[in-house]
């Protein structure tokens, strides 16, 4: 066993052996006698100058110097203390010499051990003890009773500091409560670091529950023998004179405090705290004083555990009052994210915490002390690979999650609560780095001078390798704090469960929705096919090259193209006005004159598919043989409601030279007469006259409507194009970027008739970049949804170039479009030939003469 006189210092102090110094304070005098109390083992050294007994008492019966009386009244005493950790107190016992001392006696470890200190006058700690008892008696809560006993020791005991010193998790002690002389400096809500109470004093405060110093500079009483004849030194962890490590005694004059006094506060058998008396002046408190204060302490302690769950039940009343709450909320509410953002302030008082965040659907949102949105990704794979859809808790975030280092004076500690079994979504509480919370009544920089006994811990010293030791560390989380956090989690699973079973049933109602959608688009999509079938399969008429037969179906697909995506964007239908507008587009030119006037009307779906190829088909044969034609004429269109509803549209042409009526109905004037009839139940006509051609359409009420704006009236002369189409002049390097590979030949050929022959291709936005390191193209095409893939980045990098280019998209509006890119030219697919080199020729900014 270690000897009580080994050199101690700060390598070894948490394993110094405090509980057998082999000396004792100078205020009183000892022996130590066997179990029976017979014979005198040990004495201190004063024991003659105290007591005024003789010295050489070693060996001898304890009756030759105490006198039979007093030695069987001591030996009562120790039978009936049933506890050795708490020594039998007799007041004011006389000595045959005559002096009188206040006596403490206790049996531990086979040795009687009996304590004297000069009787003080007081003589009534009960009295004492009781007053002190009944002013804490009625205190209601935890920060009342801690608050008047400071004033109230302070006020019985007369020392110049008393403390209230709460151990933290880290075994850390701050003070949370303070009365003190006016001139001294503040200690309240300073952290002292575990090291300034070793471990083996701390286990002292739990068997010996008052200690005192009387004076920090006095001198140190050996104990003789120092050990027996087994070698053994004498145990006085209960005793009340026991010396106290001299490290202490100099921290304590590092702190210019001359005595103390500490009574130990337990909880549930720990060590919860310390009630600390400071005295700059040496001060022994009396026995009877001591005795007082031990049962005050006492009191206080069971009033503390008594106060402290009774505050737990109200807090753990409070958090499920407030879960209530949410339940209640969630409820009548369907969207449980947008739910618990709103009650996030709720939260954050749930629990001790600086923050509360929620990662939800990869998105996240918080309030308080959080970690920046742009880690929050990160905290959420690491609390889902470590919480195994548990309550999950750390004090040291940093040492999980490295990246936390850069905003660990922020956050530092971390509590996730699982919101589900199957998503990585989590509610998670926040504390800040304990060094980041301090509240330093002095100045924590202040240093003191080295000690006699070499390097020692000073107060502000070891505050400073506590500080270090804490780094990225915030106050660790409680067993409570785990349960409120744990009731949380069953309520908000609760809720996603609820939430599921809501979810279940729209997703029931959805897949209804989905299959009637699914059923109208196959039906929408086979009419498609069926009128593109009935095209395809119109023989070619006598006279006409395959070319011509080719030209014609791809305008009527065209046409048909643009009626679908009008009729999608247009949510089941379009303004007559604009599909006027995109089949009299592509022949407008200086030779011709175009007038239009009409309401704002609005044809359905079906309405609007018809009218697309009617119109179509009367466009392409006026601009062949009509007023739309090289030798120049007028067309008049005009478009009304009746008083029925029926839309009626008059189309008039006008020109020069004389009509000869066709010998035969061909298959574009079999679509305009027979299609309004037969597809919509109105009327349709063509009249030939000797300068021009009139066709009267009627298209039922059931099929047109009113439109949202006023009546259009429009008169167009010699209108030209706002762009020139390409001219094959010079070369041009044009990229294409399309993931089908029928739709890009077809594109090529588009390009190669137009003498554009230098064409690469790519199918994928990766393939793109990577061709664009080698080369620069005049002109790019890019298919905006190529799969799983889009072609985005690769017009960033043209953007990037200055290499002009243009968007293909199916869809019927730009919603894949970034808003950066909307002044880039768009063209719809299927593609037109005519729309594509138009846009090509503004693109490189080619231009001829009209």
């Amino acid at each position: 066993m270690t000897s009580p006189v080994q050199q101690v210092d700060l390598t070894n102090c948490d394993k110094e052996p405090i509980h057998i110094p082999g000396y004792i304070q100078p205020h009183g005098c000892l022996i130590a006698c066997d179990s029976a109390m017979r014979t005198v083992l040990r004495k201190s050294a004063n024991w003659s100058e105290i007591s005024g007994l003789p010295d050489d008492i070693i060996g001898r019966p304890i009756e030759e110097f105490f006198g039979n009386d007093l030695v069987h009244d001591l030996r009562n005493a120790l039978t009936v203390t049933a506890n050795s950790s708490r020594p039998a107190m007799l007041p004011k016992i006389k000595l045959p010499n005559g002096k009188t001392f206040d006596v403490a006696i206790h049996r531990y470890k086979s040795v009687s051990i009996i304590e004297l200190e000069p009787a003080s006058d007081d003589s009534q700690p009960l009295h004492t003890a009781q007053l002190m008892i009944d002013r804490i008696r009625d205190a209601d809560n935890v920060d009342s009773l801690i608050s008047r006993t400071t004033r109230l020791v302070k006020a019985m005991l007369g020392y110049d500091r008393v403390m209230v010193y709460r151990f933290e998790q880290d075994g850390a002690g701050k003070v949370v409560s303070e009365v003190k002389q006016p001139a001294l400096e503040s200690f309240l809500g300073q952290y002292f670091p575990a090291s300034d109470i070793p471990q083996q004093a701390r286990a002292l405060y739990l068997k010996n529950t008052l200690r005192i110093i009387s004076d920090s500079n006095g001198v140190r009483v050996p104990i003789e023998p120092i050990l027996d004849a087994s070698g053994e030194p004498l145990d006085l962890s209960f005793s009340h004179l026991r010396s106290v490590s001299p490290i202490h005694c100099e921290y304590l004059r590092n702190m210019g405090v001359s005595a103390s006094m500490s009574i130990s506060i337990i909880n549930d058998g720990e060590l919860w705290g310390l009630i600390a008396c400071h005295h700059y002046s040496p001060r022994i408190l009396p026995m009877s004083m001591r005795i007082a204060a031990e049962m005050f302490g006492e009191f206080f302690s069971l009033h503390l555990q008594a106060l402290k769950q009774k505050k737990k039940l109200a807090t753990a009343h409070d958090a499920h009052a407030s879960l209530d709450k949410f339940l209640r909320l969630a409820a009548h509410h369907n969207n449980v994210e947008e739910l618990l953002v709103e009650n996030l302030p709720d939260f954050n008082r749930l629990l001790p915490c600086d923050g509360v965040g929620v990662w939800m659907n990869e998105r996240w949102f918080s309030i308080g002390y959080a970690p920046p949105e742009l880690l929050a990704p990160q905290l959420g794979r690491l609390v889902s690979s470590v919480s195994e859809g548990r309550v999950w808790a750390t004090h040291a975030l940093s040492n999980h999650l490295p990246e936390a280092e850069s905003f660990s004076d922020h956050v530092a500690g971390v509590l996730a609560v699982p919101l589900s079994q199957v998503k990585n979504d989590y509610l998670m509480f926040f504390r800040r780095e304990i060094v980041q919370t301090l509240n330093w009544g002095g100045n924590p920089d202040k240093s003191y001078e080295t000690g006699p006994l070499g390097d020692r811990l000073t107060p502000r010293k070891s505050f400073a390798l506590w500080k270090e030791t804490v780094h990225q560390q915030a106050q660790p989380w409680t067993e409570e704090d785990r349960q409120l956090a744990e009731a949380a989690r069953v309520a908000l699973v609760e809720v996603a469960f609820r939430h599921s079973e809501l979810m279940a049933g729209e997703r029931a109602q959805a897949e209804v929705r989905q299959r009637m959608l699914n059923e109208e688009l196959n039906h929408r999509v086979k009419n498609v096919l069926a009128i593109i079938k009935s095209l395809v399969g119109n023989p070619t008429q006598e006279g006409r090259t395959l070319q011509e037969y080719v030209s014609a179906l791809k305008g009527r697909i065209q046409a048909l193209s643009f009626a679908h995506d009008q009729v999608v964007r247009g949510e089941g239908g379009g303004l007559l006005r604009d599909l006027l507008d995109a089949e009299l587009s592509p022949h407008r030119s200086p030779a011709n004159e175009i007038e239009a006037y009409g309401p704002s009307v609005l044809l359905d779906s079906r309405a609007f598919s018809v009218m697309a190829l009617v119109l179509h088909e009367l466009a392409t044969n006026a601009a062949k043989y009509g007023a739309l034609g090289p030798a120049g004429g007028k067309l008049s269109i005009s478009w009304a409601l009746d008083d029925v509803g029926e839309c009626v549209i008059s189309w008039h042409e006008t020109v020069a030279a004389t009509v000869t009526p066709p010998t035969r109905t061909g298959f574009g004037s079999a679509l305009i007469s027979r299609s309004v009839p037969y597809d919509l139940g109105g009327k349709s006509k063509v009249t030939y006259h000797t300068h021009g051609i009139q066709a009267e359409i009627v298209l039922p009420a059931r099929h047109a409507t009113a439109g949202p704006s006023a009546a259009v009236h429009e008169t167009a002369v010699g209108t030209h194009k706002d762009y020139t189409p390409y001219s094959a002049e010079e070369p041009l390097r044009v990229f294409l970027v399309e993931d089908q590979m029928l739709i890009a030949m077809d594109v090529e050929y588009m390009l190669e008739a137009h003498g554009i022959t230098n064409i690469e291709t790519s199918t994928s936005s990766a393939m793109a970049l990577d061709k664009l390191k080698t080369m620069s193209p005049d002109v790019a095409i890019l298919d905006i949804n190529l799969g799983t893939d889009t072609s985005i980045p690769v017009a960033y990098e043209l953007l990037r170039r200055s290499i002009p280019f243009m968007f293909a998209t199916g869809y019927a509006d730009g919603i894949m479009i970034p808003p950066e890119f909307a002044h880039v030219p768009v063209i719809r697919k299927p593609y037109d030939e005519e729309a594509l080199m138009a846009i090509i020729g503004r693109l490189v900014h080619k231009t001829v003469t009209a």
